[in-house]
């Protein structure tokens, strides 16, 4: 876990996953924050919201005190397949400008970087 703190705003943040390296490796040393979403609860909407909201939070943050970063939202591969797949929600990522990794977890394997 990637602790961004701000002093001077009395904010602490925590995004799951900040990293230059080996992630970052694929990447082309790009530095990335990878904010891990499992849309566990049996609302995929609900959890679209929360992620929408801590993906801006983020995003606005480290544009202040690390623009250099980019954010990812994680997702595993049955989830992007069966939900972000929907022309609702692609409008949706699209419209928020959100950046994707898809990931599936039972092989701990990067399936796809969406930009």
């Amino acid at each position: 876990m990637t602790r961004v703190f701000f002093p001077n705003k009395g904010l602490r943040l925590y995004a799951d996953l900040g990293a230059e390296k080996p992630i970052a490796a694929e990447k082309s040393d790009r530095k990335i924050v990878v904010e891990i979403k499992g849309f566990g609860t049996p609302s995929p909407v609900t959890e679209l919201e929360r992620a929408i909201g801590q993906y801006s939070i983020y995003r606005m943050l480290l544009a202040r005190i690390s623009p250099e970063r980019e954010l990812f939202l994680a997702i595993a591969q049955d989830i992007y397949e069966d939900f972000f797949h929907q022309p609702a929600i692609q409008d949706i990522v699209a419209a928020h400008q959100m950046r994707l990794l898809v990931f599936e977890p039972t092989r701990e394997d990067i399936i796809a970087w969406i930009s």
